[in-house]
C-alpha cells in the first residue's frame, strides 16, 4: 500500500506574515484504503477523536466536491510526529494529505495546483500550504491562489524549541491589531522582499535581518514566556531567528554544527517540550511501502 507522507511547515519566517514558508524534514505519515464507513486512526503527538470529522477526512471531501464528484468513504490511519498547536503546520499538513487521498482516487485530476488551491481555502491563508504541497521555501499568494518556490542551499538547518505548552492560532490571532502603522507596514514589506535574495545566496546575516518583524511577533511574544529571550540567544549566535507560524515554537536557522543553537534554545524548550534539528523538507509526496 502506498504511504503519503506531507511535511511540517513554518510560516511567515518573521517579516512574510501570512506569505512565506518553508518545509521541514519531518513528515505526517498517512495511509488509506476505501471503506463501507469513514474511520480515523490516529497514532503520533497529542490526541485525536476517533471519529470522521477531522482535517483529514474535512479535505478529502473538499476536495471531492471542488472536482464535482461524490466522496467514498475513507479508512484513513496517520502517523503524525508533527507537535499540535505549536506553529510547526500540523492543520495543513491534515488537509494537504486530505487533497491528495481524494486527488489520487480522482486519478490525478485536481493536481498539486488543486491541491493548494482545496487546501488554502480550508486554511484560510496559503504561508503552511505551499511549502506542505511543494516543499521547500515557497511564496504563497491567497488571491490569486499562487505559490512561487524560492531558491535555497541545500544545507541549511533549522533549530526549533517546542515548548510544553500550545497556542491555538485563533488565540495568536486575536492578539493582534486591526491597523498597523504605516512604518510598520515598510518595515516588514523591505525584510521580506529581502528573503529572497538572503537565501540565494545563502548569506545568514541577510537572512537575519530579512527575519526581523514588526507586524505579529512584538504582540504575539506576550503570549509565549520566554521566547523573546530565545529569539535574542539565537540572534547573538549570528543565526536568523523567528516565531515558527502563530507559534508558540521558536525558529532558527544555521548553516553549520547545530550544537551551539540547540543549547542556546533549550532553556525555551524546557523540560516538558523538545528541541528539533530538522533539513528542509520536500513536497508531499506517495512513496511505496
Amino acid at each position: 500500500m502506498p504511504r503519503l507522507y506531507v511535511p511540517a511547515t513554518i510560516a511567515n519566517l518573521g517579516s512574510g506574515f501570512d506569505s512565506l514558508g518553508a518545509a521541514l524534514g519531518l513528515y505526517l505519515e498517512v495511509e488509506f484504503r476505501e471503506a463501507g464507513e469513514d474511520s480515523f486512526l490516529y497514532e503520533g503527538e497529542g490526541r485525536l477523536e476517533a471519529g470522521p470529522e477531522n482535517a483529514v477526512h474535512q479535505a478529502a471531501r473538499a476536495a471531492f466536491a471542488t472536482a464535482g464528484r461524490e466522496g467514498v468513504p475513507l479508512a484513513i490511519r496517520v502517523f503524525n510526529p508533527i507537535p499540535l498547536a505549536r506553529g510547526m503546520g500540523s492543520s495543513a499538513a491534515a488537509r494537504v494529505a486530505g487533497a491528495m487521498i481524494a486527488d489520487r482516487l480522482l486519478g490525478g485530476s485536481l493536481g498539486r495546483e488543486g491541491v493548494f488551491e482545496v487546501a488554502t481555502r480550508l486554511e484560510g491563508h496559503p504561508d503552511n500550504v505551499a511549502p506542505a504541497v511543494y516543499g521547500g521555501f515557497q511564496l504563497a499568494l491567497q488571491d490569486p491562489p499562487r505559490a512561487v518556490a524560492v531558491a535555497h542551499p541545500d544545507d541549511l538547518l533549522f533549530v526549533l524549541a517546542v515548548p510544553g505548552f500550545e497556542l491555538s492560532t485563533s488565540a495568536a490571532r486575536e492578539a493582534l491589531p486591526d491597523q498597523a502603522p504605516l512604518a510598520d507596514a515598510v518595515f516588514n514589506l523591505a525584510r521580506a522582499a529581502l528573503w529572497p535574495l538572503a537565501l540565494a545566496a545563502g548569506d545568514l546575516e541577510l537572512m537575519r535581518e530579512a527575519a526581523r518583524d514588526r507586524l505579529h511577533q512584538p504582540y504575539r511574544l506576550k503570549l509565549m514566556p520566554g521566547a523573546r529571550a530565545a529569539l535574542e540567544a539565537a540572534a547573538a549566535l549570528g543565526a536568523p531567528a523567528f516565531v515558527a507560524g502563530a507559534g508558540p515554537t521558536v525558529a532558527a536557522i544555521t548553516r553549520g554544527d547545530p550544537r551551539e543553537l540547540v543549547a542556546a534554545l533549550s532553556d525555551y524548550a524546557g523540560e516538558k517540550g523538545k528541541v528539533f534539528t530538522l533539513s528542509v523538507g520536500e513536497g508531499a509526496s506517495w512513496k511505496a511501502t
